[in-house]
């Protein structure tokens, strides 16, 4: 019988302080200028210095909290190594900062060409290319107009620059960290390639993004990417993390708070969105587009802060439904996509 979900550490560390979650495990927690309000960061105990996982955000607070981390819960001791989980800015925001301080940099190739990628590709006003795949999917008149007038976020206004050489966590090897060896597990769906670690000898998994309790992480579709199927993609990593899940073991994640209970949290996950996907088939019972099935999806109206998110995991899974037959996909008079429902 799977046991249920537990939370053995339920206040995260305030602003500056850490919690030992595990012997030489520091669990602390960087702001966020977003509805998720926080990411947590860790830093395991190599002896004579530290290893650092994600870093949140390149900001001058972040910049000043890690300072007080460093000099204060972390005992003034160098940081060696910086780990990476995935691409996205809260994670590997400060990476750089660190490297410029002599640290090494460790992530997966598929997010580093990502994340450097991302850095260099400034752009002042939102792409013709990208202003297209906005209005072939339905995105609302009023809300394209004004990303239309708008400067977008680029990853550069809050990820400091890269370096030019990293080391590569791969699918399969392992790693030691904080007197563990851990087995690298990669997920998928949230971000390519998304690293997981999991304890040998003991009860901890680091999940990032990709193992999280009570919330479910974003599975976007980008232009870059348009035709992306980033649901099968988590649906597969959370299938593959089964066989490896105990309800014993610690989860680490990169938001809310550490977790117990894995293999119910990884049937809650894989259900979550085939629940969607069901009550988006009942939706599409005429054609729609991306713009029209946020409150199926997500089971109450999306506001504007939310609207970017939410139409990028609409995509994701209309393109779903799509490339497994279950939904038709045509082309208006007007250039727009909508999906309906395909019946036997």
């Amino acid at each position: 019988m799977t046991a249920g979900i537990r939370y053995p550490f339920e206040v995260p560390p305030a602003r500056g302080e850490a919690i030992e979650v595990a012997p030489g495990v520091m669990w602390m927690r960087l702001p966020l200028p977003m509805a998720l309000d926080h990411v947590n960061v860790y830093a395991l105990d190599d002896g004579d210095s530290w290893t650092v996982i994600d870093t949140g955000f390149a900001s001058k607070l972040s910049r000043a909290i890690w300072e007080d981390l460093l000099s204060g819960p972390l005992g003034g001791k160098p940081v060696a190594r910086v780990i990476v989980t995935h691409h996205h800015p809260d994670h590997v925001g400060l990476a750089g900062w660190f490297i410029a301080k002599g640290a090494e940099l460790l992530m997966p190739r598929t997010g580093w060409l990502m994340a450097r990628m991302l850095t260099l590709d400034d752009q002042p006003a939102y792409t013709p290319e990208t202003i297209a795949f906005y209005t072939r999917n339905g995105m609302d008149a009023d809300e394209l107009a004004k990303r239309s007038d708008e400067r977008p976020f680029n990853f550069a206004d809050c990820v400091a620059p890269l370096p030019l050489g990293f080391t590569r966590l791969r699918q399969g090897d392992t790693i030691r960290i904080g007197g563990r060896t851990w087995d690298i597990r990669m997920g998928n769906g949230h971000a390519p390639e998304h690293a997981t670690f999991w304890s040998r000898d003991d009860n901890l998994v680091i999940g990032g993004d990709q193992l999280l309790p009570s919330i479910s992480a974003n599975l976007g579709v980008y232009p870059t990417e348009p035709d992306a199927d980033p649901v099968q993609d988590w649906i597969s990593a959370c299938e593959s993390f089964q066989p490896h899940a105990r309800d014993d073991q610690l989860v680490l994640g990169g938001h809310k708070v550490p977790f117990t209970g894995l293999p119910l949290r990884l049937e809650q996950m894989i259900e979550n969105h085939h629940s969607a996907l069901r009550r988006l088939e009942e939706h599409l019972t005429v054609p729609r587009s991306a713009g029209d099935c946020f409150v199926p999806l997500f089971k109450r109206k999306i506001g504007r802060g939310e609207y970017g998110l939410a139409f990028v995991e609409a995509v994701a899974h209309l393109n779903h439904l799509h490339q497994t037959g279950r939904a038709s996909r045509t082309v208006t008079d007007d250039g727009s996509y909508r999906w309906q429902t395909i019946t036997a």
